[in-house]
């Protein structure tokens, strides 16, 4: 698929402007220098609250006021030198590198040009003499220092106008100081004079071509995960439209799919969009979304997830979400959004990059000074100032953080977990304690109703009934189990329907009240209650039924003995007479929910990355404890309510402890919010996923050890590059100024920098999880 775009129009643009968080792409940037210029350019648009620039994808991401004009932001960074464009459409990426055919010339050409003046110098190894006539080495010189060399020339003036300094300043002066004192030794002592420095100005801008192409060649490589998960969409989908009867199959280009359009796929083929399955069943793989290593078996009202591939059966599926609202355009955006961000260990390269190119300028000087004044030997000064100037460039302090965020992110990806924010994979690493909700984290999350047990004088199957019409419209997984428990129970009365009948009452698990609730109202943490044929009933937890003076004690014993079996409990009650008598018990209702069975495993490997682990539950005390001494547990905490979670969490982090958070619901949504790091089952609501600042894609919480062990890879990473990129720096500018190296080995080293740390980035695209 093509990624690049068109620059955008003023109408897009002045639509775009009105958010509150914009991308723009940005070329011509060459090092860290770069990036606190356009970033600086940028925080001095009136409106602009926040701009990051990332070097390695070649974007800044701008955070504004509504109403600022998108083209006011492309004009700042068109005056600090550079250029820009507006990343608008939904499907928009930076445009990648360009391929050797429109980058590889000049790299070609330029060596071309300079081996002729190289070459001499390398038979001097040998005894051999062929040394060229002055006038040649100026012939071909001059093309590279002028021609092929003028970006350097166009930047570093750019630079300077900004009163800043990058690496393009830095080779600009090193190469036109060399080429300028071989053209005054020409014109002082003749074509064969031997004090000719006409070759270290061409090969070192040979060599810095050469090491901006193979980083370019790194970088797409470095953006494959993105690439691949935008391959994953078809081009094109076959769908049925028409009346019923007389359906046409049609096959249309992507962009003509409309919700709720029956897709037809056959074996083999990849689903086109995020839907729901009508008819057929078969196996999907959705590896290269979720993560999943194994066909996920797929039937009648499961939903399926586009750019995953069909396996043996035929499916008919209608459309549920197209564009920016599919799962595989969120994966997209949070990957890209975590990649465009930086991570908190950038702001120490930042520091350093913004008084390095000035700080490298007068070393230089003092370096030609003391050359000069010492030795007298001039000449022999400006070299040794140029090599200064040459192996300074900090190309690899920009690239360190950004490469390695890339990859991570990309791996990530690929093993199931989507990073929000570079941020939430940098403090992944740091984390102690991993915080778990129970209910559909650690447990399925589809409990069913082991008991219904009612109170003495009631009639429990009035008493289901009343519960099953007071939830027949929350989606919590308590009420599902209640309505399919009233179902099944219905079902056994009517005298076992046939399959047309139960079809036309809606299927199974679908039960119908005979008389609708009315006035129902959830209580946050403690249930629900409403009204239903005039009894107003109260539906929730022993904590709630103890605020409300209920007296529990006729199913005391059986609350004990279901308690003690790991069971959770709720409690049905009407309150006929509010604010006179307590209300009446109804009945006691007993739930049971299985653990994953990854979860033990899951425990057991955060273990063994020297981590402790906490459960917090709504539940009973007794069942919380008999599941989590069943998962292998550090600690548990139950009977809380959603803000008693986030309250923990909160204290935790107070206490100096740096706690990780995972949960699936809406309820989990403060407490993930208020972790160091949050983690969001990808199965569950959109409001934990947007809390979170990690995702996984599977509803698999071992993904949580493979989240923190990745967080420590990448951090690695981040420190070898930093390491790698001062290391040249610090070793290479003292040898630089003592005269140990020449401008061409310090071209060469300059170069060699850049590609080492990316390269080492790429290491990391082997990660196979934690061990």
């Amino acid at each position: 698929m093509n990624t690049t775009t068109a620059p955008a129009s003023p109408s897009a643009l002045a639509s775009a402007s009105a958010s509150d968080e914009l991308q723009l792409a940005v070329t011509g940037m060459t090092c860290a220098s770069c990036v606190n210029r356009v970033e600086r350019a940028l925080r001095k648009v009136p409106g602009v609250d926040e701009a990051e620039v990332n070097l390695a994808l070649e974007t800044a991401t701008v955070r504004m006021q509504p109403g600022v004009d998108a083209q006011a932001l492309i004009a700042a960074i068109t005056k600090a030198g550079y250029e820009a464009r507006a990343l608008v459409a939904e499907d928009d990426t930076p445009p990648p590198p360009p391929p050797w055919s429109a980058t590889g010339w000049p790299v070609l050409t330029a060596a071309l040009l300079t081996l002729p003046l190289v070459a001499p110098m390398i038979g001097l190894l040998w005894g051999a003499h062929g040394m060229l006539s002055g006038w040649w080495q100026l012939a071909l010189a001059t093309p590279v220092q002028f021609w092929l060399g003028a970006r350097f020339y166009r930047a570093g003036w750019a630079a300077l106008r900004d009163r800043a300094g990058n690496m393009d300043l830095l080779v600009a002066l090193g190469t036109s100081a060399a080429y300028g004192l071989s053209v005054y030794e020409l014109w002082r002592q003749g074509p064969m004079s031997h004090a000719l420095y006409f070759e270290s100005s061409a090969a070192v801008i040979t060599l810095v071509l050469l090491g901006k192409w193979l980083e370019g060649r790194a970088k797409r490589q470095t953006l494959s995960a993105i690439a691949a998960l935008k391959e994953l969409r078809p081009e094109r989908a076959r769908v049925r439209r028409g009346p019923p009867g007389q359906q046409a199959e049609l096959e249309l280009p992507l962009a003509q799919l409309r919700l709720r359009d029956l897709m037809v796929i056959s074996p083999g083929e990849r689903v086109p969009a995020d839907g729901r399955i009508r008819e057929g069943r078969s196996q999907v793989d959705e590896s290269l979304i979720s993560g999943e290593s194994l066909p996920v078996d797929k039937a009648a009202g499961d939903r399926v997830i586009g750019g995953a591939v069909n396996g043996d059966g035929l499916l008919l599926v209608e459309v549920t979400a197209l564009g920016a609202e599919s799962t595989l355009s969120r994966i997209v955006r949070l990957v890209e959004s975590a990649q465009a961000h930086k991570a908190p260990i950038q702001r120490l390269v930042d520091q350093v990059s913004a008084v390095f190119v000035p700080a490298v300028l007068v070393i230089a000087a003092i370096t030609l000074l003391g050359w000069g004044l010492s030795s007298g030997d001039w000449e022999r000064a400006v070299i040794h100032a140029v090599a200064v100037l040459v192996i300074a460039c900090p190309c690899a302090l920009g690239l360190a953080t950004p490469a390695a965020i890339m990859v991570g992110t990309g791996v990530a990806a690929r093993h199931g977990l989507l990073i929000k924010d570079a941020q939430a994979l940098e403090q992944a690493r740091r984390v102690e304690l991993v915080v778990f909700d129970k209910t559909g984290t650690l447990t399925e999350g589809k409990p069913r109703l082991t008991d219904f047990i009612a109170a003495p004088g009631q009639d429990e199957a009035e008493g289901l009934a009343l519960a099953a019409a007071l939830q027949q419209n929350s989606e919590h997984p308590l009420a599902r189990a209640v309505r399919d428990a009233a179902t099944q129970h219905e079902l056994k009365r009517q005298e076992a329907p046939s399959p047309a009948e139960r079809k036309r009452a809606g299927g199974e698990g679908s039960w119908r009240p005979s008389v609708a609730a009315t006035g129902v109202r959830a209580v946050a943490g403690r249930g629900i209650e409403g009204q239903v044929q005039a009894r107003s009933l109260r539906l929730g937890s022993q904590r709630w039924m103890e605020e409300l003076g209920v007296d529990l004690t006729p199913l005391r014993a059986d609350a004990e003995a279901a308690m003690a079996q790991g069971r959770t409990l709720s409690w049905l009650v009407a309150d006929d007479a509010p604010g006179t008598a307590p209300p009446v018990l109804l009945a006691m209702l007993a739930f049971g929910d299985r653990a994953k069975a990854t979860s033990a495993a899951a425990i057991a490997e955060l273990k063994a990355l020297g981590l402790r682990t906490l459960m917090l539950s709504g539940d009973n005390a007794a069942a919380a404890r008999a599941a989590a001494d069943a998962l292998g547990l550090d600690e548990v905490r139950a009977e809380l309510l959603p803000e008693d979670k986030a309250r923990i969490v909160a204290e935790l982090r107070a206490a100096g402890t740096h706690v990780a958070m995972v949960g699936d619901g809406i309820n989990d949504a403060p407490a993930l919010a208020a972790a160091d790091v949050g983690l969001a089952m990808g199965g569950g609501t959109d409001v934990a996923m947007e809390a979170a600042g990690i995702t996984l894609m599977r509803g698999d919480p071992r993904l949580v050890a493979q989240a923190i062990a990745l967080s420590r890879a990448t951090v690695a990473k981040i420190r070898q590059n930093l390491f790698w990129a001062f290391i040249y720096n610090l070793l290479g500018v003292p040898l630089a100024a003592m005269g140990l190296l020449s401008p061409v080995i310090a071209g060469a080293a300059m170069a060699l920098s850049s590609v080492s740390v990316l390269g080492n980035a790429l290491l990391l695209k082997r990660w196979k999880g934690p061990r």
